[in-house]
């Protein structure tokens, strides 16, 4: 069992749309109990997830922003890989996307904090700090007919935008989910790893391709369109539910978990 690491998206795959990932806490207990790791692999910063990480009870490493970079070890000894460019040029690359496709590409950074409350649902300490970007920007998407021409305009530019649950995310081209996977992997993985991949959105698909065993998690609409395919032609995995329930129910089915009976440890 402990040859498992288990990788997964948080907000819309772990964590609902109101961040409640309790659902899923009596199967993170038992992960914990068995000593398979849980790793996050979000959009959310570094802040965020180590609030979470504390909340959730977890002491594994994290990959953050969308890959733009990958945090271990505890508090006082916090070790980091870094793969993305700093935000502060990906700011200044996304005013430039912006003249350029002559389109009003907002970064979440230059929000209102009722702009940010809005689109994010948070506010206060947590806004704050999913303020607090190193190594993404992300901003507000433009209408579907202009995705092809800023993918194409950012690809020129050696950069990515990918798309989450609320928000699009401009990156370097040398950061996605998979590519932080494949980092963390190569500092710490034990033998025979096999991963256990869990998204729901665009921006998961390197880390579901990564995976040894993909698990996409249905939203309350259903599947997102963009990762039907894989579920069709790569075998990844359909979970029975959306987010946490269905997180929990696709681990348990997978890693061959008994589940029942045990009483909840709790959750936010």
């Amino acid at each position: 069992m402990t040859n498992w690491w288990v990788v997964t998206d948080l907000d819309g795959t772990l964590l609902d749309h109101a961040y409640d990932w309790q659902p899923a806490s009596v199967c993170l207990a038992r992960l914990r109990d068995l000593g398979v790791p849980v790793i996050p692999c979000t959009s959310k910063t570094a802040a965020e997830v180590r609030e979470f990480r504390i909340a959730a009870q977890l002491d594994t490493p994290f990959i953050v922003e969308n890959g733009g970079a990958v945090y271990g070890g505890p508090p006082a000894d916090e070790w980091r890989l870094v793969l993305g460019q700093p935000s502060a040029e990906l700011h200044a690359e996304l005013h430039a996307l912006a003249r350029i496709l002559q389109l009003p590409l907002q970064a979440l950074s230059d929000c209102s904090p009722q702009q940010v409350q809005q689109l994010t649902g948070l506010s206060g300490i947590a806004a704050q700090r999913a303020m607090q970007r190193e190594w993404s920007m992300p901003f507000l998407p433009p209408a579907a007919e202009h995705w092809p021409n800023l993918q194409e305009q950012a690809s020129l530019r050696g950069l990515q935008v990918v798309l989450g649950n609320r928000l699009a995310h401009l990156l370097s081209i040398s950061s996605d989910k998979g590519l932080a996977l494949a980092a963390l992997k190569r500092h710490c993985a034990p033998p025979q790893l096999r991963v256990l991949g869990l998204g729901d959105s665009p921006n998961d698909i390197p880390l579901l391709e990564a995976a040894d065993v993909a698990v996409v998690v249905p939203g309350p609409e259903g599947v997102h369109p963009q990762l039907q395919a894989g579920l069709a032609t790569r075998g990844w995995e359909k979970a029975p539910a959306p987010h946490g329930k269905g997180w929990a129910a696709a681990v348990e089915a997978i890693l061959n978990l008994d589940l029942k009976g045990l009483s909840s440890p709790g959750g936010t």
